[in-house]
């Protein structure tokens, strides 16, 4: 990738750019418990997004995306915003470094990336990433710190891309380490590395390839729910509940309430146990707690769907240590924890299996946990 992006990057606009790279990631667990003030545990991966980049003397920017085969050029005017929904990533990191005070000079830019669209990977996240890590090392002298790019990143989502995410995906493309998870505390935004380099597992994903519209906004509902309990709980959000209080005032709120805020606060826990689990190198129960999380993912919080299912009881039919829904639900991915030994067989059967019902085959990746964002020499 890099060979080729130089290449297009030197037809273009000669040589002599320096060249960047940022990650997409995986979430190990700790899933809807961001906007209820809990903890995530994502971790960057081996599949990123990657840039040259060469500041070019002009107060306009000239950037050539490989994989969609398209150009553009725009100035660093709020006026000037793009068109194009992929450029207008790159345009808002410009006016997003611009608005704290940053410099952002013209540049010129190619870039190509391989983490795998619509996997729930977060390739948006790698691309922003990328370039405000590019721009800070450029024009700025590094002195953006780690925490303010991850939030120009999402920043970027919410003003420019009509997107209102929360920041864990920009944090873990920033923030990624080879070999280690991280425990965000969503609440005081402190985070913690944790190891995950399993000698005798590796992390496989299988994307279904579906993804279920869905009539109303589903997301917003749940979060409607929790925000509900918490108020009813006199408390700010679910980080603070626990099962014994949500048990006390079960007959003052609805069934539906009472199960979307049952699952995130055994997800708050799950967590943490994990984070146990990792420190003793007990991956069996890191995997325990993901089939724990897919439960309440499929029946308390209900944002499962017939196929995610299916993975997730083949997957323990197969033998498979640890599976779960990865993101926000109703389609996608789920992540494995899959034995060595093991991971032939489970990529074979659970292909037959998944297209013998459904009539496609699932697209598997293999992922291991990988640095975030970086200048590649």
């Amino acid at each position: 990738m890099k060979e080729k992006i130089g290449k297009v990057f030197k037809e273009r606009f000669g040589e002599g750019g320096a060249i960047y790279a940022s990650a997409g990631r995986i979430n190990l667990i700790g899933e809807h418990t961001d906007y209820n003030d809990g903890f995530v545990f994502p971790g960057a991966i081996d599949k990123v997004i990657m840039a040259e980049i060469k500041p070019n003397g002009m107060e306009k920017v000239r950037v050539f995306s490989i994989d969609i085969d398209e150009y553009t050029e725009f100035g660093l005017k709020e006026e000037d915003a793009p068109h194009a929904s992929w450029a207008r990533y790159i345009f808002g990191i410009c006016r997003e470094i611009q608005k704290r005070g940053g410099e952002v000079k013209g540049f010129d830019a190619v870039f190509a990336g391989n983490v795998p669209l619509g996997a729930g990977l977060s390739s948006s996240a790698a691309l922003e990433s990328c370039f405000a890590f590019a721009l800070n090392d450029l024009f700025n002298g590094n002195r953006i710190d780690k925490f303010e790019l991850a939030k120009i990143g999402q920043s970027t989502e919410h003003n420019y891309c009509g997107v209102n995410c929360g920041i864990m995906d920009q944090f873990a493309s920033v923030f990624g380490r080879k070999g280690n998870l991280i425990r965000l505390d969503c609440r005081s935004m402190e985070y913690e590395y944790f190891p995950f380099d399993p000698k005798d597992y590796r992390l496989v994903l299988v994307d279904s390839r579906v993804k279920h519209e869905l009539a109303d906004s589903p997301y917003n509902k749940r979060r409607a729910s929790c925000e509900r309990v918490a108020k009813a709980l006199g408390l700010p959000s679910l980080r603070d509940a626990d099962m014994e209080a949500l048990d006390r005032i079960k007959g003052d709120i609805t069934a539906e309430d009472y199960f979307r805020a049952k699952f995130v606060i055994e997800e708050k826990q799950r967590v943490l146990d994990v984070c146990e689990a990792l420190n003793r190198g007990d991956y069996p129960t890191v995997g325990k707690k993901m089939y724990e999380t897919h439960r309440g993912l499929s029946k308390d919080y209900e944002v499962s769907c017939e196929e995610l299912d299916f993975l997730n009881d083949e997957a323990a039919r197969i033998g498979v240590t640890g599976s779960r829904i990865m993101g926000g639900g109703f389609g996608g991915c789920t992540i494995n924890l899959v034995k060595n030994d093991l991971h032939d067989r489970f990529v074979k059967e659970i292909t037959e299996a998944f297209e013998k019902k459904y009539g496609h085959e699932p697209k598997i990746y293999d992922v291991v946990i990988s640095d975030g964002a970086r200048k590649l020499d």
